[in-house]
């Protein structure tokens, strides 16, 4: 295996525990309530609350942010940018929208159906995936940007302009203030 090879597995790696740790972190203050719930024998209750989708509103929430990371990372992607609108609008559609759906549905008192104690835990699932799937758009987007810095640096660019597109960003360009201006 070669060096690039290497270093290519270690941030795909490094990139998936950052992923799984992000879930992790949203996912915690429900397992304690779950684990609560389960301590006073009343886990389907978990199942019943607005609970998971509130974690699936959040996942759904990250999964758009890191889209739209994404897309506004790399001014150049030209046919990625319908599949990461796609991608946005999936989110919306499929998770965002039902959760908070059923987040006001069941705050709303009315008897809760018992088709809410499945559809909670496939939406958790599906939002689980596309944030997984935005973190990796994202990063290999992020990587394809830097790719190009790196070949435009070797064509004779300014370092400086290499240097901040390497980051992912464009070089800021600040008027100057000539003193002529009064407030």
């Amino acid at each position: 295996m070669s060096e690039r090879q290497l270093h290519r597995e270690n941030q795909s790696m490094s990139m998936m525990y950052g992923t799984y740790a992000d879930i992790l972190f949203v996912l915690f203050p429900f397992l304690v309530i779950g684990m609560q719930r389960l301590w006073d024998g009343r886990l389907y209750e978990t199942l019943m609350n607005a609970d998971l989708s509130i974690a699936a509103a959040i996942l759904a929430g990250l999964a758009i942010g890191k889209f739209v990371l994404g897309l506004v990372t790399n001014r150049d992607l030209g046919r990625y940018k319908e599949r990461i609108v796609f991608f946005i609008a999936l989110t919306l559609f499929v998770v965002l929208g039902p959760a908070i759906i059923l987040m006001l549905s069941i705050a709303g008192g009315a008897e809760v159906p018992g088709f809410v104690a499945f559809v909670q835990p496939v939406l958790l699932i599906i939002a689980i995936s596309l944030y997984s799937t935005a973190v990796s758009i994202s990063n290999i987007l992020t990587r394809d940007s830097e790719r190009e810095s790196n070949t435009a640096n070797i064509e004779g660019d300014s370092p400086d302009i290499a240097r901040a597109s390497r980051v992912g960003h464009a070089p800021l360009d600040l008027p100057r203030h000539t003193g002529a201006d009064s407030w």
